[in-house]
């Protein structure tokens, strides 16, 4: 923990520090050092080579600072071994505390592994904790936009959201709307009847439809189209 901990005070950077906090005030500015993420991924790749230095340090949790946060979910994502990925990364979930810790790491180890992730991701989207939820929400999109597609995905992040609707927290209406865009980029014939039907309470629907709106891969048309099925129920921020 030391030698992890005395490489980000010797790479902290204190304006970098002030503008990253500003940017998740959803955590306690001290508990930020202020170090770049290229800088944080060399320290976690240097701790991963380390088995000993690797495993003292995912077992020392809650850790005290964001970047051991970041640095915890690194590690993880360089774990070959698909089972022992999975059950490092549910157990620091409970732990994760911000959209970018939560926003950060993709394990290598799930892409070959998707049939026998989609039983974890549908159990992380359907759990109470908002970061736990996120995380599942974005390995959906990540790993199953594509030639792994199914039709029935999207109804796993709408029910998802139909839970709790406009009381659900910020981030992950904004996850559900980030997941959507992407969706009505990649797979528009399955995706855009969730937005005909509003099957999304109305922010997480005028989010969706507005950053589809900002994409380059969203043609012309399918833009002008989702322009026509905006809700003025509840504005977007």
């Amino acid at each position: 923990m030391e030698k992890i901990r005395d490489a980000l005070r010797a790479a902290a950077d204190l304006q970098y520090r002030d503008f990253q906090s500003r940017l998740v005030p959803t955590i306690p500015a001290e508990t930020m050092i202020g170090v770049r993420t290229p800088r944080l991924r060399e320290i976690a790749k240097s701790a991963a080579r380390d088995e000993k230095t690797a495993g003292v340090f995912l077992r020392e949790l809650p850790h005290a600072y964001f970047e051991e946060n970041l640095i915890h979910f690194f590690v993880v994502a360089e774990m070959k071994d698909f089972d022992a990925c999975v059950a490092e990364v549910e157990r620091f979930l409970p732990y994760v505390d911000c959209w970018p810790v939560c926003d950060q790491a993709s394990p290598k180890s799930f892409r070959k592994n998707h049939a026998r992730l989609l039983p974890h991701i549908k159990q992380w989207i359907s759990s109470a904790h908002v970061y736990t939820s996120r995380y599942g929400m974005r390995i959906l999109m990540n790993e199953f936009l594509d030639e792994d597609f199914s039709e029935g995905f999207p109804e796993i992040v709408a029910e998802r959201m139909d839970a709790k609707g406009a009381d659900e927290d910020y981030y992950l209406k904004m996850m559900a709307s980030w997941y959507f865009a992407t969706a009505l980029a990649k797979q528009w014939d399955d995706a855009v009847p969730f937005i005909e039907k509003h099957r999304l309470e109305p922010w997480t629907h005028n989010k969706a439809i507005q950053k589809a709106l900002e994409s380059f891969r969203v043609t012309e048309a399918h833009k002008e189209y989702l322009r026509s099925l905006k809700t003025n129920r509840q504005s977007v921020d």
